[in-house]
């Protein structure tokens, strides 16, 4: 005789959260989904059909995929080692790491992307230190440019990296990679194939917010790029707050609600799939 599953009551704690989420996200969201289906006859596709017949708009959406892929990229580089050495550091050493990581996050994005309007002119320091070490013959202007954004961008999300692949790495046998290397692995099989697989959760996790993240963002390219290279999310932006063209802005805003959904849900078959290997 099978018992019945009983109805934790722990789960009501949950409640007001659910409550709050539904009513501040759930329903405008639904609201604005359905506001780019509705027409003046009532139900249709001719916002979708029409903004995706302009070629200009193919290229907003080319725009937001290639600077979120090249701002989660950056992230990766940088924050794979950085994640690696803040799990193996012990003490005050870490607790040092875990502040200078974690602080930043209490900046609002507005002050640093306009410090980075700063760090990003001709004469600053991104610009002395490419002509120091011998990459430019003259200082140039990154304002403004996609690599500026790129920069930017990574430098705002790059905690968003380094936390959850932290995170994972924490959690892991730090004597595994020795383990491999006792019974004859090079280096480079070490971290193929006992260093990555080990952390990929945690990678998995970080490149999905951050990815979603840069498609989303809408102040540093306003700061640091300006009107003349559009984002869905900047497009969204200028269609809501300038052009008062709500079915516009609600076909964009759409659009982004897709790509975002789509790499949450990549992101997880990902994370599944490795687990099921392991």
């Amino acid at each position: 005789m099978t018992m019945k599953p009983r109805f934790d009551p722990v789960l009501l704690l949950a409640l007001p959260a659910a409550i709050y989420m539904v009513i501040v996200f759930a329903v405008p969201v639904i609201v604005l989904v359905a506001r780019g289906f509705m027409g003046a006859d009532g139900f249709t596709l001719s916002n979708y059909v029409s903004f995706l017949s302009e070629p200009f708009n193919w290229t907003v959406i080319f725009n937001t995929l290639r600077v979120a892929f090249w701002t989660t990229l950056v992230c990766l580089v940088l924050g794979y080692p950085t994640a690696v050495a803040l799990a193996r550091s012990k003490g005050g050493v870490q607790v040092a790491m875990l502040i200078a990581i974690i602080l930043p996050l209490s900046v609002g994005v507005v002050v640093k992307t306009f410090a980075w309007q700063i760090v990003l002119r001709r004469d600053g320091i991104v610009a002395a230190i490419l002509v120091a070490t011998g990459v430019w013959d003259e200082p140039k202007l990154l304002l403004f440019t996609e690599h500026g954004l790129v920069l930017g961008a990574a430098n705002v999300f790059l905690p968003f990296m380094i936390l959850p692949i932290y995170s994972v790495l924490k959690l892991a046998d730090p004597n595994l990679q020795d383990a491999a290397a006792t019974l004859g692995a090079p280096p480079v099989f070490r971290f193929f194939n006992v260093a990555l697989p080990l952390a990929m959760p945690g990678i998995v996790g970080g490149v999905s917010i951050v990815f979603s993240l840069a498609t989303s963002m809408y102040v540093i390219p306003s700061l640091l790029i300006g009107d003349r290279f559009q984002t869905l999310a900047t497009l969204t932006g200028r269609a809501f707050l300038l052009m008062r063209n709500e079915a516009l802005g609600a076909t964009t805003a759409t659009i982004l609600l897709f790509l975002a959904v789509a790499i949450v849900a990549c992101s997880a078959l990902l994370s599944r799939g490795k687990g099921d290997s392991r």
